[in-house]
């Protein structure tokens, strides 16, 4: 099956037009046109091979969204038309401990959405593209009162904040959660944890950022993490906090704002380690991925994106790279991609054997 979208070929990270192929659909495939694909910041390091884990050419985006166009024989659940979504992994051994208990996103052979090798010896591609080819299991069926656009981040960024709050307890009506940072995953976090009925600090180092966090987002509260007066008044308050800051930051101040027996998880995802790792979380199973987005569906939650046309996605990478970006940002794919752009490499792949 061709394909088409936007590739980095080595580690400046420039993106440009890309023609490949897709596996035909299997027995228990799912393929649908894409129509929106959120920038997560995995994709700003996997580009540049910030992680030594690249494999190029790589096509990134792992917040996919789109309309189904073909399922197998004995795809069971979605049909033509659906809108569903993809996230951070399209296989798993399926027979493992982690993967029977609904935890695929900890299986060892986990398959990710770009930048594996998938059963057939081929490299996975993302959603980049205009079309994906996918195994029914690691399919998202999407609410119908969810927007495409603004909902294609919670399958990472949704999943990330989530999965943690509900796993270690922060997700009970009338605990204090602080949330660390204000990003991409820090308002989709704050949104999660109200609609948990937590009362919820916003956690830093921008005062500009408090009028954001209190009047649009509906956090409680606001906590310059470098004013000492104000971290110090706040100690011993906290039931969790959720760390969603991607740079080398220091964790002990944070680890004195929480109450006995209070839980600090990192989610945020440094190009280099912290001094120290408290708790951390890696998205989630397929079974929770759904969860979510049909509670975020229930509780009308959804990313702050600005949505861009595909060919501004090498600008978008830079003011990411500089943090200039309001949450989240959102390629329209199914509007902008063009097939006719010149590409300059076609990749081949073999077809796979379903699942």
């Amino acid at each position: 099956m061709k394909a088409f979208g936007w590739a980095s070929r080595e580690q400046s990270g420039t993106l440009s037009p890309f023609k490949f192929s897709r596996r035909a659909t299997g027995i228990k495939d799912v393929t649908f046109k894409v129509l929106f694909c959120g920038i997560c910041h995995t994709d700003l390091h996997m580009v540049k091979n910030e992680w030594g884990s690249s494999k190029y050419p790589l096509v990134p985006g792992h917040e996919i969204v789109g309309i189904v166009t073909k399922v197998g024989k004995k795809v069971q659940k979605c049909k033509v038309g659906d809108k569903v979504g993809v996230g951070c992994m399209v296989g798993s051994c399926r027979t493992c401990a982690d993967c029977k208990n609904n935890l695929e996103n900890y299986c060892p052979k986990m398959i990710l959405t770009y930048g594996s090798t998938y059963l057939d010896g081929s490299t996975t591609y993302g959603g980049y593209s205009d079309t994906m080819v996918v195994d029914e299991h690691f399919v998202i069926r999407w609410p119908e009162n969810l927007p495409l656009d603004c909902g294609a981040p919670l399958l990472c960024a949704g999943i990330t904040t989530y999965s943690p709050l509900k796993h270690f307890g922060l997700n009970k009506p009338g605990m204090h959660i602080g949330v660390v940072g204000l990003g991409g995953l820090g308002h989709v976090a704050v949104k999660f944890a109200k609609a948990f009925g937590a009362k919820v600090t916003v956690i830093s180092t921008s005062p500009s950022k408090q009028k954001e966090a209190i009047e649009n987002l509906g956090a409680d509260s606001f906590l310059v993490s470098r004013d000492t007066e104000e971290m110090k008044a706040a100690k011993g308050t906290m039931d969790g906090i959720l760390d969603t800051v991607s740079a080398v930051h220091p964790l002990l101040p944070l680890l004195e704002l929480l109450k006995s027996h209070g839980k600090l998880i990192l989610v945020g995802v440094p190009a280099t380690p912290l001094e120290k790792i408290v708790a951390g979380s890696s998205i989630g199973g397929l079974k929770e991925t759904q969860e979510m987005i049909d509670f975020a569906a229930k509780h009308k939650i959804t990313a702050k994106v600005e949505v861009i046309p595909m060919d501004y996605v090498n600008t978008a990478m830079e003011r990411l790279a500089k943090g200039d970006v309001n949450y989240r940002f959102v390629i329209d794919v199914g509007n902008t991609l063009k097939a006719n752009s010149p590409p300059d490499i076609i990749v081949n792949r073999a077809p796979s054997d379903p699942m």
